[in-house]
């Protein structure tokens, strides 16, 4: 049994930190969920997650939850990957934004483009303000690049850059040319096709 166990259902967010774990590099084992099956939701797994939703990390004895902190937990605790900035690099600070702005600002904008509220939120009450805002700074961040933090491929690209592949996909998110660019410079990682290789797989199951 490897010290690493995702509680993952394919494909869904938890396939984040699948790409994850591929880009680290160490030995994991996956517990499949399924939310047809109500797996998630049964005691055995609200137990690991009490929100009955997937993505959790076991590491050991330690449970993760939440996709931007099972990256930012898996970056720093096997930091020989290459994934994170370290504590006492100044431009840590800029990437743990990147990690927070994925789930708290890009994914909430998205989502709510794409199932609009019955009536219009003032933009005050927004966490990420407006769509077109939020857009704006996710398009002038990966420009030049050719990543977040430069030339260094890191945790907060597999955050951002999934949320970005995943909304351009499904027409969630407009297909700027600083994003189409972003997404043609990490799609072809070998950790990023492996990983789509296996929720494919994982799906059928």
């Amino acid at each position: 049994m490897a010290d690493l166990t995702l509680y993952h259902i394919a494909p869904s967010r938890s396939s984040v930190a699948l790409w994850m774990l591929e880009e680290i590099g160490e030995p994991y084992d996956i517990h499949l969920l399924s939310m047809k099956k109500g797996t998630n939701r049964e005691p055995a797994y609200l137990a690991v997650n009490p929100m009955g939703k997937a993505p959790a990390l076991r590491h050991r004895d330690v449970v993760i939850t939440e996709v931007a902190a099972i990256c930012t937990y898996l970056a720093d605790a096997f930091p020989n990957a290459g994934l994170n900035i370290p504590l006492d690099d100044p431009q840590r600070g800029v990437y743990l934004k990147w990690l927070f702005f994925g789930p708290g600002a890009l994914e909430w904008a998205v989502m709510d483009r794409a199932m609009p509220r019955a009536g219009e939120s003032r933009r005050e009450a927004l966490g990420y303000g407006d769509f077109d805002t939020t857009m704006d700074v996710v398009a002038k961040a990966v420009t030049p690049g050719p990543f977040l933090m430069g030339d260094k491929f890191t945790a907060a690209d597999v955050v951002i850059g999934s949320t970005l592949r995943w909304g351009t996909m499904f027409k969630m998110i407009p297909e700027r040319k600083e994003f189409t660019d972003y997404i043609a410079r990490f799609v072809d990682r070998p950790a990023a096709k492996r990983a789509q290789a296996k929720d494919e797989e994982l799906a059928k199951v």
